[in-house]
C-alpha cells in the first residue's frame, strides 16, 4: 500500500481535520476491533492496559513485553480497515530501544504509536507512585520515533504523566515541548478537573488527547464536551473491555446457578451474527473458488 493510502496517512488526515472530535475506543483483540469498526468508529486504540488485563491477567504495571504487544497489534490491525494507534508505553527502554519499537509496531500495521514519559516499568496513569523521566530523555525518544518510522505519515501520540508528579504547569510545558519536537498528538494524562482539561486543550499548540477512565482521576466527560474544550481525540481506552468483563461475569453466574445457557440466549450474539463477524461467508466463498473456480473473493486472504 502506498503512503498516500496507508492507514497512517488516513490517521494523519483524520487528526488534521478540524471541527470535530475523534472518539477512539480501546480494543484488545481482533474481535473487539471488528466490533468497533462495524459500529462505525474511524480509529481504534490498542490499549496496553487492556492487553495486560485480558491476555495475561495482569495489572497495568509494565509487565508486557514489546514482542507480546506487537503480536496483539498485528492481530488487531489485520482484522480491520481503519487506523489503529498502538500503546507502546515507554518504548520498552531507551531512545535506541524506541527505534526498534517503532519499526516493529509499524511493521505490525500500526498507523500511530503512543509513547509516554514515565520511568520504566511504567504504571497506569491513574495509579499512585508514578515517576517521569527528564524532558531531554523524552525528546530523545521523540527523535528516535521520527528517525525510525518508514512511513512519514506514521502518527506520534506523545504522552506525559508529569501532572501527577510535578503539577499542571510542568505537564503543559512538557506537552508544548513534545509538540515542538514533532509530536502529532499531545496527551496529558490524568487531569483531575474540567478546569485542568480545558487549560490543557487551550495551552498546547498541537491536537490534544483526553483519556476517559471510568472511576479514575479524570472527570468523565462526553466527547462533545471535550471537543468543545478543544480536544481532537478522546480515548475510551478500557470501556469496551470492562463492559465485556462484566457481561462475562454475569453470564458465568447464570450458568453456574442454572446449569444451562438457555437464559442467556437473548444476551449473546446470534449464531449467524457471530459467523458474519469473523467473515465465515467470505471464507466459504474462497473455498468455493478453490474447489470450483468461481470468482475469487477479495477479502479473506488478507486476514490470514
Amino acid at each position: 500500500m502506498t503512503a498516500t493510502g496507508s492507514p497512517a496517512a488516513r490517521l494523519k488526515a483524520l487528526v488534521s481535520e478540524g471541527g470535530r472530535v475523534l472518539v477512539a475506543p480501546g480494543v484488545v483483540d481482533a474481535m473487539s476491533a471488528r466490533l468497533a469498526a462495524r459500529a462505525g468508529f474511524e480509529v481504534l486504540f490498542a490499549t496496553g492496559a487492556g492487553i495486560a488485563n485480558t491476555q495475561f491477567g495482569l495489572p497495568d504495571l509494565g509487565f508486557t513485553t514489546l514482542s507480546e504487544v506487537v503480536e496483539r497489534v498485528r492481530y488487531i490491525a489485520r482484522a480491520v480497515d481503519i487506523p489503529v494507534i498502538a500503546d507502546a508505553d515507554t518504548g520498552y527502554g531507551s531512545a535506541m530501544n524506541v527505534v526498534r519499537t517503532v519499526r516493529q509496531l509499524e511493521d505490525a500495521g500500526a498507523a500511530g504509536i503512543m509513547l509516554e514519559d514515565q520511568v520504566a516499568p511504567k504504571r497506569c496513569g491513574h495509579f499512585a507512585r508514578k515517576a517521569v523521566i527528564d524532558v531531554d530523555e523524552m525528546l530523545q525518544k521523540i527523535r528516535a520515533f521520527l528517525y525510525a518510522r518508514r512511513d512519514p505519515q506514521l502518527v506520534l501520540m506523545a504522552r506525559t504523566d508529569a501532572l501527577g508528579v510535578h503539577g499542571l504547569d510542568e505537564a503543559i510545558q512538557r506537552g508544548q515541548a513534545f509538540a515542538k519536537a514533532g509530536a502529532d498528538l499531545v496527551f496529558v494524562e490524568a487531569p483531575t478537573s474540567r478546569d485542568q482539561l480545558a487549560r490543557i486543550a487551550r495551552s498546547i499548540a498541537a491536537p490534544t488527547v483526553a483519556n476517559m477512565v471510568e472511576g479514575g482521576k479524570t472527570p468523565l466527560c462526553s466527547a462533545a464536551e471535550l471537543g468543545g474544550m478543544g480536544f481532537r481525540v478522546v480515548l475510551f481506552a478500557n470501556c469496551l473491555m470492562r463492559v465485556a468483563a462484566a457481561a462475562m461475569q454475569d453470564a458465568l453466574r447464570v450458568l453456574r446457578a442454572e446449569g444451562t445457557s438457555a437464559p442467556l440466549m437473548d444476551r449473546m450474539l446470534g449464531w449467524r451474527e457471530r459467523q458474519d463477524l469473523v467473515g465465515l461467508p467470505e471464507f466459504e466463498a474462497l473455498e468455493r473458488h478453490l474447489a470450483e473456480g468461481t470468482p475469487a473473493p477479495a477479502g479473506p486472504a488478507r486476514r490470514l
